[in-house]
């Protein structure tokens, strides 16, 4: 039985009216599709990314509708970046050394050139240096890097081949041997090749080195990041580690970027972009700074201002004329670094 005309096109209307309506809308919207980053990262900053990451997917769920989970891939920088260029998927680099970023670049074209100029403090959100571990009650009254050259004292810190985190040690060492040197050269490398000769065993990344330091109790000090020595002397309170800064050290800064080509081919530069945005946020700097990392926003750091000593922190760009410079002269095949690291 047909309906009159005029009732078919009221129920026509009708239906087009609850079609068109917000509950309608939302009973028709689908949830969008989870989706997955990878994070490639530093040795050390396991438990750093692992207090981030749920903060940041509930933030992005909130705003988006959508779920996201943050995978981790952890290593020396350098093996690192070797692994994206062989193919690793990983969507943001969170490093600690320039220079595996930017191998990104020159050998795949997987960043951009101005990856840099992207994200505020040239694309580092926060820093650290290296400092020490000494153990309880400090025996061997290890006070400022001097210290590391006496033939009684064993070093602990990784492979500066293999470690961006070991690099740092390395030159922070080598700065302070020129300032305490009058800029000699000779002197400086001589201090450096002394320095290695102390260490008995050189892990890969820096989470190995924490290892042999505390789990086989080998060495008299360890040499990371502020950040991993006040994270160890929390977590290992009955041991009675204590921290030492010198009162010179070297900046190191923890450069971000997403992996262009990766996000681009799988569409997640902007959950992408939005993982490395938060950690410039008041939220991200105050859980960057619970782990004893150095951060720029200003309520952070007066919060957390009794955590971190003053020290003297001195610039690869002022003491070695730059990354690229480093790179040549230091840790180029051939170069300052494989000179005095021999035999090892």
């Amino acid at each position: 039985m047909k309906r009159p005309f005029g009732i078919a096109l009221a129920l026509a209307a009708s239906a087009f009216a609850f079609a068109a309506s917000p509950a309608a809308r939302a009973q028709d919207a689908k949830p969008a599709q989870p989706v997955e980053l990878l994070n490639a990262s530093y040795d050390v900053a396991r438990e750093l990314f692992a207090a981030i990451n749920p903060v940041f997917a509930a933030e992005w769920q909130a705003k988006n509708g959508q779920k996201v989970e943050i995978k981790q891939s952890h290593a020396g920088t350098s093996a690192q970046a070797r692994a994206i260029l062989e193919g690793l998927q990983a969507d943001v680099v969170t490093f600690n050394q320039v220079t595996d970023v930017e191998i990104l670049h020159d050998r795949g074209n997987l960043v951009a050139a101005d990856w840099q100029k992207r994200l505020p403090n040239a694309a580092s959100p926060f820093y650290s240096l290296p400092a020490f571990l000494v153990r309880k009650d400090n025996p061997k009254g290890i006070k400022d890097w001097n210290d590391l050259i006496r033939s009684d004292v064993k070093v602990i810190f990784p492979n500066p081949k293999t470690s961006g985190n070991a690099r740092y040690t390395y030159l922070a060492a080598y700065a302070y041997a020129l300032e305490t040197n009058g800029g000699d050269q000779a002197k400086a490398q001589d201090f450096v090749r002394q320095l290695f000769a102390n260490v008995p065993v050189f892990d890969t990344g820096g989470r190995g080195a924490t290892t042999t330091f505390v789990e086989r109790n080998l060495g008299d000090v360890l040499i990371t990041f502020e950040s991993e020595v006040n994270g160890i002397r929390r977590e290992y309170g009955d041991k009675g580690f204590q921290v030492i800064v010198p009162p010179i050290s070297l900046l190191a800064e923890f450069p971000v970027s997403v992996v262009d080509k990766v996000v681009d081919r799988k569409g997640t530069r902007a959950v992408a972009t939005a993982y490395l945005e938060f950690l410039y946020t008041d939220k991200g700097q105050d859980i960057l700074a619970s782990f004893f990392n150095r951060v720029h926003a200003p309520a952070v750091i007066a919060k957390y201002k009794e955590q971190f000593p003053e020290v003297r922190l001195v610039k690869v760009e002022d003491v070695f004329g730059g990354w690229a410079k480093v790179q040549k002269e230091h840790f180029a095949s051939g170069g300052i670094l494989d000179k005095v690291f021999v035999n090892r």
